[in-house]
């Protein structure tokens, strides 16, 4: 039996499959945009009612289908506007019909990074409660200008409209039913395989706060229904639509507690003959994620998630470090690819 609610997930992939898991066993209508056949089968195997094929550059595609849902959220990228402008159009569709819809999208903690390339670890920590240290970041940080349109957005509907955005850090974890794997620690990891050590760029010493995906996953759950059971013209709907995700508080690791895991793990496994990691030189960010290495594996970003713990969301699964050990490096190392032949991750990066 269903609840009658419909959801419209735009890339239901490493994290929107985890939700769109939730989803289904509350017994929602779940219909999902995706890229590939082959993923609008796996989706309908885990419950969904449908699946979309198409880009996210097909916007007419993308508002037509999200128009007929009450929730729409988006998890395929932090970083693409015209499909965010899409969304935004149903909305507003909706609007005009009397209709009342929830939209919550996905940014991601790059936008509190600092620039440190590894250098230090930063004391900044920002909490989702006071929205005034989220808006402090330049209008030009990673995911700002894509999280500056949805909010600017939201004086548009009237209180018809409940719209949130939830913002990752570094995501860890490992779902064995969808043999999915995150970005930044697998990237690493086979970047050391290929080098032969594990690295980190510049000294390591900057520290990003981090999130099991299942963990993840129910965060969205508890944001969903808290925004259907708050009124649209509430102060807390109207005044902050930024809520942070993490696990860790106070025990970041640095890049380099990453990489010193990696380099153990490795070594223990045979793939590596020195466990002690080391500054990756700037020649080999090619093997990483290229001119965006030292953004994406040497920013602080540290993040508190005051809003969702205040409403019961609390982190559950294992710490990133039994994560790695027990469940993502063994697969990795199961990987049928040759290891030697990576060149680094060449894909948009969402924390």
């Amino acid at each position: 039996m269903t609840s009658g609610k419909k959801a419209f997930i735009v890339g239901p992939g490493f994290i929107g499959w985890n939700v769109l898991d939730l989803l289904v066993k509350e017994n929602y209508v779940v219909t999902g945009y995706v890229r590939r056949q082959a993923h609008a089968d796996q989706i309908k195997a885990s419950g969904a009612t449908d699946a979309v094929l198409g880009d996210l550059n097909d916007k007419n595609l993308i508002t037509d289908h999200a128009v007929s849902h009450d929730i729409i959220i988006h998890t395929a990228t932090a970083d693409h506007l015209p499909s965010v402008d899409a969304i935004l159009d149903a909305v507003q569709q909706r609007h005009e019909k009397g209709l009342s819809t929830i939209f919550i999208h996905t940014s991601g903690t790059s936008v509190l990074g600092d620039g440190a390339k590894g250098s230090y670890k930063s004391d900044k920590i920002y909490h989702d409660s006071m929205i005034s240290e989220v808006d402090s970041v330049p209008d030009n940080a990673p995911h700002r200008q894509i999280d500056l349109a949805i909010v600017r957005s939201r004086e548009r509907f009237s209180g018809k409209a409940k719209i949130a955005i939830i913002i990752p850090p570094l995501i860890y974890g490992f779902n064995p039913n969808h043999g999915r794997l995150t970005i930044q620690i697998p990237t690493l990891t086979r970047y050391a395989i290929k080098h032969g050590y594990a690295g980190y760029i510049g000294a390591g010493l900057a520290v990003e706060s981090n999130i099991h995906v299942l963990d993840l996953a129910r965060a969205y759950m508890v944001l969903l229904h808290h925004l259907e059971s708050t009124p649209a013209g509430s102060p807390d709907i109207l005044e902050n639509p930024y809520y942070f995700t993490e696990t860790t508080g106070d025990k970041e690791p640095s890049w380099k507690d990453v990489a010193a895991l990696i380099g153990a793990e490795l070594h223990k496994a045979g793939h590596i003959s020195n466990p002690e990691p080391q500054t990756i030189p700037p020649e080999n960010y090619d093997d990483l994620f290229g001119s965006y290495t030292a953004p994406v594996i040497g920013l602080n970003s540290r993040s508190r998630a005051v809003r969702l713990r205040g409403l019961g969301w609390k982190p559950v699964e294992k710490s990133w470090a039994e994560s790695y050990a027990q469940d993502e490096l063994p697969f990795i190392l199961n990987e049928e690819s040759d290891r030697h032949a990576f060149n680094g991750y060449k894909g948009a990066v969402a924390s």
